[in-house]
């Protein structure tokens, strides 16, 4: 392959990424989860990065509470909603991740530098190859 077949290459490969980028934002922009407390006190549903979108009483149940019980099903379902939509954003961040990446510590913010910034830089093993780095560890 000479030097123009491998720049023409790296750019569609480009278009490529860019395009699948373009669809994993809107998979993102449109997650969503609901909890509904055990007995159905309450409903809570979230959004993208665990924001809070909604909450419903779905029964009468939640007036036989006091506030502070109230408010911690309250905080205990908005957190099993929260959990279920970060899972969801992980499985869609997964497929384009690299190889080794945690998707479920990045949507999480736990992930340490070396998952955004590792030691040694990832790139395609074209772009090695015209750098001279031949076939090194990715």
């Amino acid at each position: 392959m000479n030097f123009n077949e491998r720049i023409e290459s790296l750019f569609e490969e480009y278009q490529r990424q860019r395009n699948s980028l373009t669809e994993m934002q809107q998979r993102m922009k449109e997650l969503s989860a609901t909890a509904t407390s055990p007995r159905r006190e309450v409903s809570v549903t979230v959004g993208q990065n665990g924001v809070l979108t909604d909450v419903k009483f779905p029964s009468g149940a939640h007036k036989r509470l006091t506030p502070a019980d109230l408010t911690d099903l309250i905080m205990a379902t908005y957190a099993e909603a929260k959990e279920s939509v970060m899972a969801q954003a992980a499985t869609v961040l997964a497929p384009m991740l690299p190889d080794g990446m945690d998707a479920n510590a990045l949507v999480r913010g736990t992930a340490g530098t070396d998952a955004y910034l590792p030691a040694e830089p990832r790139m395609a093993t074209s772009v090695r190859e015209i750098l001279g780095m031949g076939r090194a560890a990715q």
